[in-house]
C-alpha cells in the first residue's frame, strides 16, 4: 500500500468532515426516532391508537421530533461556540497548563528541543506547548483549526515515564495529525458529540432532580409528578447511552485509519519503529487514562492512545489495539519489547483485561513505500513530509544558535524585536537608528536597543538560512500578543520594509508570513471554490511570470521558461505572454486566489514555481523564501532545503 502524500492526506480530510456530517445527521435521526417511540407510549391513549408512523406526523409527534433535533443541535451549537477559541481552549477545557519556553524542568525542556527540531524540519510553525500536570497515564494530542495557531498538549506521565526516542515518536505521531489536516476534524467531532449527548445529560438531571425533590415531599400529588419527572429522565438517560453509542461509534469510524497512518508518519518522520513502538508498550503497561478530567470521552479521538475505558472496545474504540499498532509498525517488534522489558516490568498484559485479537501474519508499515527523503515529485514532493536531510539540517541548526539568542525568542519582547533586526540588520549603525525612530512608540512594541544589540550580531554569524527557522522558533511568543499588539506590530513592520521604499523578496516573504499566521484570519479555515485551473488562470499568470523573471537571466530566455511553467495548465492562446510587471498587492491577490483551489490542484502549481527558479540548477536562499512564501500562502508546509 502506497503512502499518501500531504495532498491526497488533505483531500481525504475534507472527505472525512463530509462523513462526519452524514453520521451525525443518522444518529440525529435515530436518537430523535427512540425518543418518539418513548413519546408515542406515553401519549397513546391521547392519540386514539393512532400506528406509530401516522402518529409522529401528528402534532404531538411533531412536536417531540422537532424539541428533540432544536435541543440536539443546540448542544453542538453552544460547545462549537465555546470551541471557536481554537486549540488553546481546548488545553484549557482539560485543565493543561502552558509550558514556559525557557523552563528549567528537564522532562519539559526535553518535549520542547523535540518539537522545535520536528517544526523546522517539516516547515511547520512551533506549536504552543501544554501539559496536563495530574495526569499520570501516558498520552498527548494536537487541537486547532490550522496548523498555524496548533497546540500540543502532553500529559505529565508522557514526560515522566518516556525516553527521549519514545517521546519523539509521540511527537512525530501528533505532527502527522497537524500536516494531515486531522485537528480540525478532530475538534469539530468535540462539538457534535456534545448535541449528541445532550438528551442523556438532560435525562440525569431530571432524574436527581426528581429524586431530590421526593426526599423533601410526601403529597401524593407531587410525589405523581415527581415519579413521572423521573420515569421522563430515566427514559431519556437511557437513550442517551443511544447517544453516547452513536458517538463512540462515530468517533471509531472516523479515527482508527487516521491513527494507523499517523503510526506510519511518526516512523517515517523518526526513521526510529522502537521509539513509538516503545511509547504504545508503556501506554499497554500503564495506561494513557484522563483520570482528572470530565473530558476525557470527549477527547478519545483526539489522544495518541485512548482516553477512556469503556466496554466493547474492539467496536467502540478510537485506536486499533495497541499489540496491533505495534506489529504494524515493524513485524516482531512487539516480542522484542516483551523481552527487554521482561525484567523490569510485573506485567506484560498490554490488553488489561480485554481481549485484543493477535494478528500473527500483519505486514503494516513494513510493506508501505514510505519516502525516503527524496523529492518525487519536484518541490511538491518535500510538501508536509519529515525527512532524513532535514531534520540534520533542523538539529544542525539549533546547535549553532547561541542560547541567549534562542531565549530571547521564547519572550513577547524577544519575539518583536526579532522582526524589527531581521528587516534591519543589513544595514549600518546609524541607518538602524534613523528607521527604527519611525515606529510609533508603545510600551512592548518600541525598538529597544539592549536586545537588538544581543540579536543583530548572531544573525549576522549563522547567515540568511537562520531566518525564517528565527521566526517559526518566535511564533509561540508571538501569538500571545493581543490584537491591537499585532496590529501594531504588522504596521511597524511595513514602515521598516517601506522605509527605503523598495520591496525585497525576503521583505515580502516576511510581511505576508506574519500577516498569514498573526491577523485574525490566521484561524480560519480557507474553503475551497475552485476546482480547475480555468478558474484563477489569472492568478496562475501572475505567479508564475514573477517566478519566471527570477528565475531566468534575459528577457527572451524568461518567456520561454514562462511559457513552460504554464504548459501545464492552459494552452498557449489562453496563457498569453509573460507579465510584464508583477506588484505587490497583485501577488497577494493571486496567493489568496489560489489557496482556494482544490488541495489536489496545488501541487502542480508548487512544482511549476520551483520549475522556475530551478532553472539554473540550483536554489539560493533567496529562491528559497521564495518558494518559502509561495507554499506558506497555500497552506503548504515546506520543509527546509539546505544548499
Amino acid at each position: 500500500m502506497a503512502h499518501p502524500g500531504f495532498f491526497q492526506r488533505q483531500a481525504s480530510a475534507r472527505r472525512n468532515t463530509t462523513l462526519l456530517v452524514v453520521l451525525f445527521l443518522v444518529a440525529v435521526v435515530l436518537i430523535t426516532l427512540a425518543v418518539c417511540l418513548v413519546g408515542y407510549v406515553v401519549t397513546r391513549s391521547e392519540s386514539s391508537g393512532l400506528a406509530f408512523q401516522h402518529w409522529l406526523l401528528s402534532r404531538h409527534g411533531a412536536m417531540t421530533a422537532g424539541t428533540v433535533v432544536i435541543l440536539i443541535i443546540l448542544g453542538s451549537l453552544v460547545r462549537w461556540v465555546d470551541l471557536a477559541g481554537g486549540g488553546e481552549r481546548v488545553a484549557k477545557m482539560v485543565g493543561a497548563r502552558e509550558i514556559d519556553p525557557d523552563t528549567r524542568d528537564a522532562g519539559e525542556r526535553k518535549l520542547r528541543n523535540i518539537v522545535e527540531e520536528m517544526s523546522i524540519a517539516s516547515g511547520v510553525n512551533v506549536p504552543r506547548l501544554y501539559v496536563m500536570d495530574h495526569e499520570t497515564g501516558i498520552n498527548a494530542f494536537v487541537a486547532g483549526y490550522t496548523p498555524g495557531e496548533a497546540v500540543m498538549v502532553v500529559t505529565h506521565g508522557a514526560l515522566t515515564q518516556l525516553t527521549r526516542d519514545e517521546l519523539q515518536g509521540v511527537v512525530g505521531h501528533e505532527f502527522s495529525h497537524i500536516l494531515n489536516g486531522d485537528m480540525r476534524l478532530n475538534v469539530r467531532l468535540i462539538a457534535i458529540l456534545a448535541g449528541i449527548l445532550m438528551l442523556g445529560q438532560i435525562g440525569g438531571f431530571l432524574v436527581r432532580a426528581s429524586f431530590h425533590r421526593s426526599t423533601y415531599s410526601s403529597r401524593s400529588r407531587d410525589g405523581r409528578g415527581q415519579a413521572a419527572i423521573g420515569l421522563i429522565g430515566l427514559a431519556l438517560l437511557v437513550i442517551g447511552y443511544i447517544g453516547v453509542f452513536f458517538g463512540r461509534l462515530i468517533q471509531a469510524a472516523v479515527s482508527r485509519q487516521r491513527e494507523t497512518l499517523a503510526d506510519a508518519s511518526a516512523v517515517q518522520f523518526t526513521r526510529n519503529p522502537e521509539g513509538i513502538a516503545g511509547a504504545l508498550f508503556k501506554i499497554g503497561l500503564k495506561g494513557g487514562y484522563l483520570d482528572t478530567t470530565s473530558h476525557a470521552s470527549d477527547m478519545n479521538h483526539m489522544c495518541f492512545g485512548e482516553s477512556a475505558r469503556m466496554k466493547l472496545s474492539s467496536l467502540l474504540a478510537s485506536h486499533p489495539p495497541v499489540e496491533d499498532r505495534i506489529q504494524a509498525i515493524q513485524p516482531g517488534m512487539l516480542a522484542r519489547l516483551r523481552s527487554r522489558f521482561r525484567d523490569t516490568e510485573p506485567s506484560t498484559d498490554l490488553s488489561h483485561g480485554q481481549k485484543t485479537p493477535h494478528t500473527a501474519n500483519t505486514s503494516g508499515f513494513a510493506g508501505m513505500q514510505l519516502s525516503s527523503g527524496k523529492q518525487s515529485a519536484g518541490f511538491s514532493g518535500s510538501v508536509g513530509t519529515l525527512t532524513r536531510g532535514g531534520e540534520d539540517y533542523a538539529i544542525a541548526l539549533l546547535a549553532q544558535i547561541p542560547q541567549t539568542f534562542r531565549n530571547l525568542l521564547y519572550t513577547r519582547a524577544g519575539a518583536v524585536q526579532l522582526c524589527y533586526a531581521l528587516l534591519i540588520h543589513a544595514l549600518p549603525r546609524h541607518e538602524q537608528d534613523d528607521v527604527l525612530a519611525q515606529i510609533t512608540r508603545h510600551p512592548l512594541l518600541s525598538p529597544q536597543r539592549d536586545i537588538l544589540d544581543k540579536l543583530l550580531p548572531a544573525l549576522d554569524s549563522l547567515g540568511a538560512a537562520i531566518h525564517f527557522p528565527a521566526l517559526e522558533l518566535a511564533m509561540p511568543a508571538l501569538r500571545k500578543l493581543d490584537p491591537e499588539e499585532r496590529d501594531g506590530l504588522h504596521a511597524a513592520v511595513r514602515q521598516l520594509i517601506g522605509a527605503d521604499r523598495k520591496v525585497t523578496l525576503f521583505e515580502l516573504a516576511m510581511s505576508s508570513f506574519l500577516k498569514r499566521h498573526l491577523m485574525p484570519e490566521s484561524a480560519q479555515v480557507v474553503p475551497v471554490r475552485y476546482r480547475s485551473y480555468k478558474a484563477v488562470l489569472p492568478a496562475l499568470k501572475c505567479l508564475i511570470s514573477l517566478h519566471a523573471r527570477a528565475g531566468a537571466r534575459i528577457g527572451d530566455e524568461a518567456e520561454n521558461l514562462y511559457q513552460e511553467a504554464m504548459a501545464g495548465f492552459a494552452s498557449q492562446n489562453e496563457t498569453g505572454t509573460l507579465q510584464a510587471r508583477v506588484s505587490l498587492k497583485e501577488l497577494q491577490q493571486a496567493l489568496t486566489t489560489l489557496n482556494q483551489l482544490s488541495p489536489l490542484l496545488k501541487p502542480a502549481i508548487i512544482d511549476a514555481a520551483g520549475h522556475c527558479l530551478t532553472h539554473d540548477g540550483r536554489v539560493d536562499v533567496t529562491e528559497y523564501e521564495m518558494m518559502r512564501l509561495v507554499a506558506d500562502q497555500l497552506d503548504c508546509p515546506m520543509p527546509p532545503l539546505p544548499a
